[in-house]
């Protein structure tokens, strides 16, 4: 027994509108509006690239080269991101918008910081922002474009590990931040802890 019922039908289909590339029926959005959603992505990584390449430069001091190692490493998978995004968005037939101007459409926005908690508190809350926007967009394509919710989680699970890791450098820097440890105990309750 055939797991797809109906190969020749699939396979004509297959044979009418090549010109369409990987759009096929089984893509349920209009993706025109899957392109603008990415672009929208794709403006989010590069002002995370922008901002992650900033704060590289600018940590100094004592805790900076550890700073500096961590902001390289996020800038260089937040270009890996930007990348698949704009792979994503060529795919489906529309153009990665790399504009000064297509920036405003990021979920996050620039900022500096003044030192190396501020930029870190800068950086957690920008990587925050993306892991709440992009769970997102991961509803809304659901199954109508599987292709792009799974690019999306993919980047979405990197975001979270980015959160993470900023929030253990921000409580290296400052520890009254406190990051708080949640633990699951044995009825199923979760508590949270403040590390010391």
């Amino acid at each position: 027994m055939r797991f797809i019922k109906d190969v020749e039908t699939v396979r004509e289909r297959a044979r009418q509108h090549i010109d369409r590339g990987a759009i096929t029926p089984e893509l349920k959005v209009d993706p025109k509006e899957v392109c603008s959603i990415l672009n929208e992505a794709l403006a989010t990584e590069l002002v995370c690239i922008l901002r992650y390449q900033h704060h590289y430069y600018m940590a100094s001091g004592i805790h900076g080269p550890v700073v500096k190692a961590q902001m390289k490493e996020h800038w260089g998978e937040e270009q890996r991101h930007a990348d698949i995004l704009a792979e994503r968005i060529q795919q489906l037939g529309g153009v990665p918008d790399f504009s000064p101007q297509g920036l405003t459409k990021s979920h996050t926005e620039y900022a500096e910081g003044h030192n190396l908690t501020d930029m870190v508190k800068e950086d957690l809350v920008a990587e925050r922002i993306v892991c709440q926007t992009y769970a997102e967009i991961i509803r809304y394509l659901s199954d109508k474009d599987s292709t792009s919710r799974t690019l999306m989680e993919d980047i979405l699970r990197n975001e979270e590990e980015h959160a993470d890791d900023l929030a253990d450098l921000l409580f290296a820097l400052d520890p009254s931040t406190g990051k708080p440890t949640e633990v699951m105990t044995g009825d199923g309750e979760q508590k949270k802890f403040k590390s010391e």
